[in-house]
């Protein structure tokens, strides 16, 4: 076995479960952890979440599902070369989603608006009560019972009402602390994927192109690398040879910068790591560059006008659910009907969060539309 830095996360120094098992065998703890993600109803269901592009766009386009494998891979290939716990980063990542709405980021801002009066939504929080009570998988226990690292990677923001409310997860929220570094590599590999693959996805929708990608130095830089080492080259092989620069030049900036972070902290242990500040981080030019395509993204692509319709449609079809649901919650299904007895609002948001795109546009036709009464 691989021997981890003395700083990264393992059993011997994890915080362990909330609920006591025996221990399993063939594979170690956080193994489970992933396992059981994988296994989960919440997992499955991201095949059919929008990531930018809903579902029936496209069968090529990213699927909630395929970028959360895509950031396990970035992030398993980080912590590997940090030395830290591979599969403790690599549950986060695949648990990272698990709470997101249907329809992406359009899904979560109605979700988010209409739950305002009642506490609000943040999906990052729905993906931490999803392991943790939602799941029904076992008899011992409601949810997951992961390891508390695996719970708190997951959980990357919070306000302080709900850290309050949390108890030990939401610990670092009052106290001002940092998660483990496995933690904090998730959430930048989820960065790394979703920047690199929405280029990706929004050249292969041609709502972006190559020419308008010209202006933005990291997209750039690397697409000359390539033209002059294969002379010629074109179409989908240009883009990907680019675009895979593009991630192997920004993981190699992350893992060299974080390095150098932790030895300018003198980081020694777990504990170093959670008394400092943010070490996993890019160089300044990198962060610099990466804001910009950032930007680029989001103005040529997440607000363009195709991708706007869409997305309002997607908003209309929550806020309609979500109104009639509370206007009478015997139109809930039997099992949330039974939660809505203690807390309407959040059964009906647990409901809606759950739902994938086209079971969304289903229920949504089936409340709505004349002639759906089934």
């Amino acid at each position: 076995m691989r021997a981890l830095a003395a700083w990264a996360v393992s059993e011997a120094n994890s915080a362990g479960r909330r609920h006591a098992e025996p221990g399993p065998n063939e594979r170690s703890e956080f193994q489970r952890d992933r396992d059981r993600i994988i296994h989960s109803t919440a997992f499955r269901r991201l095949e059919y979440k929008t990531q930018v592009f809903v579902n029936h766009e496209g069968d090529l386009f990213r699927t909630r599902l395929t970028h959360s494998l895509e950031v396990a891979q970035i992030t398993r290939n980080i912590a590997r070369a940090l030395d830290l716990n591979e599969d403790l980063a690599e549950a986060i990542a695949l648990a990272h989603d698990l709470g997101h709405t249907p329809f992406g980021h359009a899904g979560q801002d109605a979700l988010n608006e209409c739950m305002k009066p009642y506490g609000g939504f943040e999906h990052n929080l729905q993906s931490l009560r999803t392991v943790d009570e939602l799941e029904e998988r076992y008899a011992a226990f409601q949810g997951l019972n992961l390891m508390f690292e695996t719970r708190e990677g997951i959980l990357k923001h919070c306000s302080r009402p709900n850290a309050e409310r949390l108890g030990d997860v939401g610990r670092r929220f009052l106290e001002g602390t940092q998660p483990s570094l496995e933690g904090q590599l998730a959430n930048l590999a989820d960065e790394i994927a979703y920047n690199n693959h929405d280029v990706d996805d929004g050249l292969r929708s041609g709502l972006i192109t190559l020419e308008q990608l010209d202006d933005i130095a990291l997209f750039a830089e690397r697409r000359r690398r390539v033209e002059t080492e294969w002379p010629g080259l074109e179409g989908r092989r240009l883009i990907h040879e680019t675009i895979r620069r593009m991630i192997n030049d920004t993981v190699i900036d992350l893992i060299g910068t974080t390095r150098a972070n932790v030895a300018a902290a003198g980081v020694a242990s777990l504990d170093d790591v959670r008394r400092a500040g943010r070490l996993v981080a890019y160089s300044p030019q990198m962060a610099a560059a990466l804001q910009e395509l950032k930007r680029f993204l989001r103005e040529n692509l997440y607000w363009h006008y195709q991708v706007l319709r869409m997305t309002n449609k997607a908003r209309r079809i929550l806020e309609d659910l979500f109104s009639a649901f509370m206007a009478d919650p015997r139109l809930l299904p039997p099992q949330y009907q039974h939660r809505a007895r203690d807390d309407t609002p959040r059964a009906i948001a647990d409901y809606i969060a759950g739902m994938t795109d086209r079971y969304a546009i289903r229920e949504h036709r089936r409340l709505f539309a004349v002639g759906e009464i089934h």
